[in-house]
């Protein structure tokens, strides 16, 4: 008998695979598991033979899947993220991040590939470019009871590509902030609850942040010598159209040496510790990037460093100093999925070559990873496979990390008991036989091994199959208790 938190798994894939057809809803359930169970160096064939699919389907249906399909990622974000609605917090509001990240790759003719540059390596005073992929991604912040920091999970992907390879490839060359926001509008489009944005400078610009409806609020930080000007005055009348702004206030770098204006203290938690910080604050517009909107203007100081002071901003001028430093903070989430993907999960070890392949695979192990965290967070948290290991060096680890969650879900793909000997293969015990009996368990899935004629091509038609999460069992843990891992 399967164990109920790998049918679980198998039904949530098939849940966020509502837009594919039964036959690409099968050969994508094929792909996550033996994605997932993958150690090495991920690829479409090392998925199959962990899966051991490898000479009971051709594997020329699972590149097919990548490279000559019709499905659109976006639209298995659309599903994921219906389900990452139900652990929003409790005032209903959705907080997403937006940056971008390089996988580095070589080949000439691999699709899409460039110079970028390699912020991982560069310093301020040496700046290192590498060859691969840059993708822009918008990730959904959560906080979830089985760990103390916030989790960011992509729903959505843009590659970008610079002017010589779009040059080269008669493509149409898109800015990273045009990225950013076409898929701003895209989540927009997705619901009507109040979005908040946390991002980098590199995004607080009138690309991303112009003309941006009230529900959308963006929390960055700004230039030091940004030209700032305060709300025009009403009661002044002249002639021709009324006036967009006010007269010019100093710029925060002037302030934040302006001995005349005291330094402010307060707490904050950022990072997952509380801290005293010292500041400045006014409101003011930023014309340039934000046109009218009024602005929250925070100035914190650093104590030590190359940079004296650091200026953020919030286009909510009614919000106090500590929330906005912690929605910013929140944008760090992003950099820890990053990492993670990329070391644990094989978000960019993918060998693809063609364009729909290259556009599909990297997006595909990023929603791998949201749905292995839902999956966690729907009940798998409290099971006997969330048992993390035992360290007796490290007695003091709270909460779980990816790689707990990677590993429970290996272990309920692995055999009936996480901590027993495997079972007869037939019995379900052996990989193949577990995720097979699993579907066959589901009429649904029509058992994940499909025959090897069954063909089809992708639509959008299909509907969401509405289930009822498990609350996890687990409390949240007390603020700076967790591993390194879990940072």
């Amino acid at each position: 008998m399967p164990d109920v938190h790998l049918l679980t798994f198998l039904a949530l894939l098939k849940d966020i695979g509502a837009p594919l057809t039964r036959p690409s809803q099968l050969n994508f359930v094929i792909l996550a598991v033996g994605w997932l169970q993958s150690t090495g160096i991920h690829a479409v064939t090392e998925a199959l033979v962990v899966a051991d699919v490898a000479g009971k389907r051709h594997h020329e249906a699972f590149h097919r899947f990548f490279s000559r399909g019709t499905w659109n990622p976006d639209h298995l974000g659309f599903w994921l993220f219906r389900r990452l609605e139900r652990w929003l917090e409790e005032d209903g509001v959705v907080r997403v991040v937006i940056d971008d990240t390089l996988a580095s790759k070589k080949g000439p003719q691999v699709f899409g590939i460039g110079s970028h540059l390699d912020a991982v390596r560069s310093t301020r005073r040496r700046r290192v470019f590498a060859f691969g992929h840059c993708w822009v991604v918008l990730s959904v912040v959560l906080r979830v009871p089985f760990s103390a920091r916030a989790w960011s999970l992509p729903i959505l992907f843009r590659l970008y590509r610079n002017k010589k390879e779009c040059a080269k490839n008669a493509g149409s060359y898109r800015k990273k902030t045009e990225l950013a926001r076409e898929m701003l509008d895209t989540l927009l489009n997705w619901t009507a609850r109040r979005v908040e944005v946390a991002t980098d400078s590199a995004y607080c610009n009138d690309t991303v942040m112009r003309g941006l409806p009230d529900r959308l609020f963006l929390f960055g930080s700004m230039r030091p010598d940004a030209v700032l000007t305060e709300l025009p005055n009403p009661s002044v009348v002249s002639r021709g159209r009324p006036r967009k702004r006010g007269t010019p206030v100093p710029k925060p770098e002037v302030i934040a040496k302006d001995d005349s204006i005291p330094w402010q203290q307060c707490r904050v938690f950022v990072y997952r510790r509380e801290a005293t910080i010292r500041y400045k604050t006014f409101c003011a517009q930023w014309y340039r990037a934000c046109g009218v909107r009024l602005l929250r203007i925070v100035i914190v100081a650093t104590d030590g460093g190359a940079v004296p002071f650091r200026v953020f901003f919030s286009t909510d001028a009614a919000l106090d100093v500590p929330t906005i430093i912690a929605r910013y903070g929140a944008r760090w989430s992003i950099e820890v999925f990053f990492r993670e993907a990329k070391q644990l999960l094989g978000f960019g070890d993918s060998q693809a070559r063609k364009k729909e392949a290259v556009l599909r695979v990297a997006p595909f192990v990023g929603l791998l990873y949201s749905v292995l965290v839902l999956w966690f967070l729907e009940g798998a948290s409290g099971s006997p496979f969330a048992t993390p290991p035992v360290r007796p060096w490290y007695p003091h680890k709270r909460g779980f990390s990816f790689q707990d969650i990677l590993r429970a879900a290996r272990r309920a793909g692995a055999g009936p008991d996480p901590h027993g000997p495997r079972g007869d293969p037939a019995a379900g015990g052996s990989r193949a036989g577990r995720v097979a009996g699993a579907g066959r368990a589901d009429p649904g899935l029509g058992g994940v091994i499909p025959p090897a004629s069954t063909t089809g091509s992708d639509t959008c038609d299909a509907q969401m199959h509405h289930a009822h999460p498990i609350d996890c069992r687990y409390s949240k843990p007390a603020i700076g208790s967790q591993s390194p891992n879990d940072m």
